[in-house]
């Protein structure tokens, strides 16, 4: 069986590696088999993390929005209620900003919203 000697492809598939770790010091920016494990466990965070970042968001605007909505007096699953009654499709994002940035839109969604709740409320009991 003739001899292979991998030069090219083994050089290759080695600077590739050495470049993904190239802000990682000591010997996991200089070692192939150290930068190899590194890489690969900081493409398996990097892979779960993209998911969880959009977990963690949509509960910080959920926390802020429920912070705005007690300082108007009502809480956060009533003013959702009463904005989806109401038909406003508005999301959590730019809700949460509104409540930082544009204090007295948000407290006219607020009221919107308690409106819409008392309106319902007296057709159900």
């Amino acid at each position: 069986m003739p001899r292979v000697k991998r030069g090219f492809k083994l050089r290759r598939r080695r600077k590739r590696v050495l470049a993904l770790a190239k802000g990682f010091t000591g010997p996991r920016s200089k070692l192939f088999r150290m930068a190899n494990e590194t890489i690969a466990r900081a493409l398996k965070y990097a892979y779960r993390d993209r998911r969880t970042r959009k977990r963690e968001f949509r509960s910080l605007w959920i926390t802020r929005i429920n912070a705005a909505v007690r300082n108007n007096g009502i809480n956060y699953s009533q003013f959702i209620h009463g904005l989806q009654i109401a038909d406003i499709k508005i999301d959590r994002k730019v809700l949460s900003d509104m409540a930082i940035f544009d204090p007295q839109s948000f407290a006219q969604l607020v009221s919107i919203a308690r409106e819409n709740i008392q309106r319902k409320a007296p057709a159900a009991a």
